[in-house]
């Protein structure tokens, strides 16, 4: 399978040639389609492979490609969400779902020309996220959970090679949660679109993931890759298997012994 995002000994510091390392040979890679985890302790440099693979840092050391493309800048193919879905509270929710047209080549060139093309997509995308009729609404009018799914659509709605997920559900109720986890799930089957989900919560990776990385105490590598194999597309009542409960211990399990090793 074609490599999507390929991570070659990196090294990443912060504030400069005596500042904090973040991460030291990191290394790994993204199959194109494939859906991957990102776990680890907190501060292990997981929000730090984000800012790596979408261009918005460098590293000092090692390589990032994307597409076959060395990282030098921004990555335009890379669609991101975040835990704080930061709707802009004076744009109705279709609007901001655009936002990004107005920034990406050849979406920016073309949207005035093809508005109503672009709206039918963005409805498209909310309707599939269980948001049909909801384009009018201003985002103080959605809960967060709805403001989550439009945050989806508006990280999908340039039609990204990559999607990149920074713990974009962790700020919800666990029903919620489990809700956006199906909704993130359909989506990735749907599309055949990349994805990788940074998170702290470990059946969140095992329910989504078809790999999950385990990253070490800072600076951050990769210390353990474990492949899911449950069959998809995965019901909610897999949580509850003792397969699926013994692959999230396992996952606990290398975590806790990346702490004790820090």
């Amino acid at each position: 399978m074609d490599k999507l995002v390929e991570i070659d000994a990196v090294e990443m510091r912060y504030g400069g040639a005596g500042g904090t390392v973040a991460v030291s040979d990191l290394t790994l890679d993204i199959a194109k389609g494939e859906f991957v985890a990102v776990v680890g302790p907190s501060g292990c440099g997981k929000s730090t492979l984000m800012k790596l693979v979408t261009g918005l840092q460098l590293p000092q050391k090692g390589s990032v490609k994307v597409a076959g493309n060395r990282v030098t800048k921004p990555v335009s193919i890379v669609g991101m969400a975040f835990q704080n879905p930061t709707m802009l509270p004076w744009r109705t929710t279709l609007d901001n779902i655009l936002l990004p047209l107005e920034i990406v080549q050849p979406h920016r060139s073309r949207l005035r020309a093809h508005k109503a093309e672009y709206v039918r997509r963005v409805e498209e995308l909310l309707a599939t996220v269980g948001l049909k009729g909801f384009g009018e609404k201003f985002p103080w009018q959605l809960s967060g959970g709805m403001q989550q799914r439009a945050s989806l659509c508006r990280a999908l709605v340039h039609e990204p090679e990559l999607l990149m997920l920074d713990e974009p559900f962790g700020a919800l109720d666990a029903f919620t949660r489990e809700e956006l986890w199906c909704v993130i799930r359909d989506l990735h089957a749907a599309r055949q679109v990349t994805i990788c989900l940074v998170t702290h919560d470990l059946r969140e990776a095992v329910f989504l993931a078809d790999r999950v990385f385990v990253m070490s105490a800072r600076p951050g590598k990769v210390i353990a890759t474990r492949q899911i194999d449950f069959a998809r597309p995965r019901d909610t009542e897999l949580m509850y298997d003792r397969a699926f409960t013994d692959v999230v211990h396992e996952l606990r399990e290398h975590i806790a012994n990346a702490r004790a090793a820090a």
